[in-house]
C-alpha cells in the first residue's frame, strides 16, 4: 500500500514535471504625442497576456479575448512576433511557452483606464532614444560598466568577443548606432547583470543596474523583441499607418516614424520618399494645428497595398 502510494506520488509529480502551459502575450504600440506608447496592465510592468484555451477559436482570437478582457481594448493590425520557449524563463519548476504578437493601433485609442496603462517605451529603454544626440547614459553609465564587464572576461579572447560585441550593440568606437538592435543590446546588458531582470535573487553585492524600468519575468524581453520588429518593418513596409489618424499631415507622420525609430529623419529627403513610392494622396484639406501656417492634410493610399504586395514599399529610414 504505501509502495503503491509512494508510487503514485512519484507518478503525479513526474507528470507535473512534463506539463506545458502555453500563453499568448500582445506587445500593443501605439504613438501618442510624439512618444511610442506601450499598453500595459499591472503597475505598468506586464505586458497583457493569457493562456492559449481549449474554447479559443484559433491563437488570434485568444489573443484578442486577453487584451480586451484586461485593457477594454480592442485590437485591430496584429502579426506574430516570436515564440519563447527557453527552459528557465519562467521558474525551475514550470515550463511555459509563451507565442507574443505584435499590435498596432491609432492615437485617437490610446486613452487612459483604470485597467490599462500607456508608458512610453523609452521608460523601459532609455538608451533607445536616440532623437537628440546619443543619450547621457550611453556614454556616462553604459558605456563604462559594459566595458567593465567585457574586461572582466576569463581570457583575451573572450574579452575581445564581448567589446567587439558592446561596440556593434551600442555604436562604441566610433560605429554607426543601428536601432534595429534593440532586443541584443537588452540582452547583452542583461548577460551583464545590469538590468534588475538579471539580478533579481541576487545578494546585494550584484552591479548596480542601468536606468529603466523593469518588468515581470522576461516581458522586457519580449517588449525589446517587438521594438526591434517594428523599427526593422518600417522601412520595407508601410506599417506607420496603422499609428496614423484617418488623416495627418507629413510633418505628424515624419515625428511618427522618428519616435520609432529612436532617430531623427532629414526632412527633405523623407517627404521625396513618400512622394517617390505614392504612399499617400491629399484631402484637398488643410490644418492650422501646426502652430504656423496651414499645412496640408493626407491621407494613406490603400491601393499601394496592392501594387506593392510583391515588390514591397521600400520606406528606409533617410539619416539627418
Amino acid at each position: 500500500m504505501q509502495d503503491q502510494a509512494t508510487g503514485t506520488r512519484k507518478g503525479s509529480a513526474a507528470g507535473k514535471a512534463h506539463e506545458v502551459n502555453v500563453d499568448l502575450i500582445a506587445v500593443v504600440v501605439a504613438v501618442t504625442d510624439r512618444e511610442p506608447c506601450v499598453l500595459t496592465i499591472g503597475q505598468a510592468n506586464a505586458l497583457p497576456s493569457g493562456p492559449f484555451e481549449l474554447g479559443h477559436r484559433s491563437l488570434q482570437s485568444g489573443l484578442r479575448a486577453w487584451v480586451e478582457q484586461q485593457t477594454g481594448h480592442p485590437l485591430g493590425y496584429i502579426e506574430q512576433l516570436y515564440t519563447f520557449a527557453d527552459r528557465d524563463r519562467i521558474g525551475a519548476d514550470q515550463r511555459v511557452i509563451s507565442i507574443s504578437y505584435l499590435a498596432l493601433t491609432r492615437e485617437e485609442h490610446a486613452t487612459g483606464s483604470p485597467k490599462r496603462r500607456w508608458r512610453s517605451w523609452y521608460d523601459y529603454f532609455p538608451w533607445e532614444d536616440h532623437r537628440s544626440g546619443t543619450p547621457a547614459v550611453v556614454s556616462d553609465v553604459l558605456k563604462p560598466r559594459v566595458l567593465a564587464w567585457a574586461d572582466g572576461a576569463d581570457n583575451a579572447a573572450n574579452r575581445r568577443e564581448r567589446r567587439q560585441r558592446a561596440a556593434i550593440a551600442f555604436g562604441f568606437d566610433d560605429r554607426p548606432w543601428n536601432e534595429e538592435l534593440t532586443l541584443q543590446r537588452y540582452e547583452l546588458l542583461y548577460e551583464a547583470a545590469l538590468v534588475e531582470e538579471a539580478t533579481r535573487g541576487r545578494d546585494a553585492s550584484s552591479p548596480t543596474v542601468a536606468p529603466g524600468m523593469s518588468m515581470i519575468a522576461d516581458h522586457r524581453r519580449i517588449l525589446a523583441t517587438g521594438i526591434g520588429r517594428l523599427r526593422s518593418k518600417i522601412k520595407y513596409r508601410p506599417v506607420v499607418f496603422e499609428l496614423m489618424p484617418p488623416v495627418f499631415t507629413l510633418l505628424q507622420l515624419q515625428h511618427s516614424v522618428e519616435a520609432l525609430a529612436g532617430r531623427l529623419i532629414h526632412k527633405p529627403n523623407f517627404r521625396r520618399l513618400i512622394e517617390q513610392h505614392e504612399l499617400v494622396e491629399e484631402t484637398g484639406e488643410t490644418t492650422a494645428d501646426t502652430g504656423g501656417r496651414p499645412a496640408k492634410l493626407f491621407r494613406f493610399r490603400h491601393a499601394v497595398l496592392d501594387e506593392r504586395a510583391v515588390a514591397g514599399t521600400k520606406l528606409p529610414l533617410a539619416r539627418a
